[in-house]
C-alpha cells in the first residue's frame, strides 16, 4: 500500500523536475544550444511543422547554430519562421544552410535570465513540496482509517521526506548549472 504511494510521489516529483530541466534548456545562454529552436514552427507546404522535422540543427561552434533544411524549397519559410520566433537571432542564409550567430549577452540580460531560472527552480521546489504534502496527507488518512500503524506512518513520512530532499537537491544542481552557463562569458 505504501509502496504504491512512494512510487506515485516519486514519479510525480521526477516529472516535475524533468519539466524544469526542459524549461531551463530552452533559455538562451551565450553558448549555442539547439534546444532554443525546439519551439520554432515552420509553414511547410501549408502545414505548421516543428523546425526539427524539416531541418537538422547543430552547434558547430560555441556561438553558432546551423540549420540545414532537408528540402531546399523550404529555405525561405524556415528563414521567415526564425525571424518571427523573436529569439534575438539574425538568420544568415549561406547556400543550402542557415547560420544563426549567437550574440553575447549583456550583463543586464544575464541577470534577468538568472532571475527567471531562479523563479522556475523555486516554483518547481514548491511543486515538489506540494507533492510531499499530498503524500503525507495520504499516509495520515491511511493511519486514521487504521490501514497502517503509527510506526508505518512515521516511516512513510520519513521516506517521502527523503524523496523530497533528493529532488530539491537535484533542482538546486540544475539551477546551479544553468546559472553558471548564463554567467559564463
Amino acid at each position: 500500500m505504501l509502496e504504491n504511494l512512494y512510487k506515485t510521489s516519486k514519479d510525480k516529483m521526477q516529472k516535475t523536475t524533468d519539466l524544469l530541466s526542459l524549461e531551463l534548456s530552452k533559455i538562451r545562454t551565450a553558448r549555442a544550444n539547439p534546444a532554443i529552436l525546439d519551439e520554432v514552427k515552420v509553414n511547410y507546404y501549408g502545414s505548421v511543422t516543428p523546425l526539427k522535422q524539416v531541418a537538422s540543427i547543430s552547434a558547430p561552434e560555441p556561438r553558432m547554430l546551423v540549420v540545414q533544411p532537408w528540402d531546399r524549397n523550404a529555405m525561405s519559410e524556415i528563414e521567415k519562421a526564425l525571424q518571427k520566433a523573436e529569439l534575438g537571432l539574425n538568420p544568415i542564409v549561406e547556400g543550402n544552410l542557415i547560420r544563426l550567430p549567437i550574440p553575447a549577452l549583456t550583463e543586464e540580460r544575464r541577470k534577468e535570465l538568472v532571475k527567471l531560472c531562479h523563479k522556475l527552480a523555486e516554483d518547481t521546489k514548491i511543486a515538489v513540496r506540494n507533492i510531499r504534502r499530498e503524500g503525507n496527507e495520504a499516509i495520515k488518512k491511511l493511519q486514521k482509517d487504521k490501514k497502517i500503524s503509527e510506526d508505518d506512518s512515521e516511516k512513510g513520512n520519513k521516506k517521502i521526506q527523503e524523496f523530497t530532499d533528493e529532488f530539491i537537491k537535484n533542482i538546486d544542481v540544475l539551477f546551479g548549472k544553468k546559472e553558471k552557463e548564463i554567467l559564463e562569458k
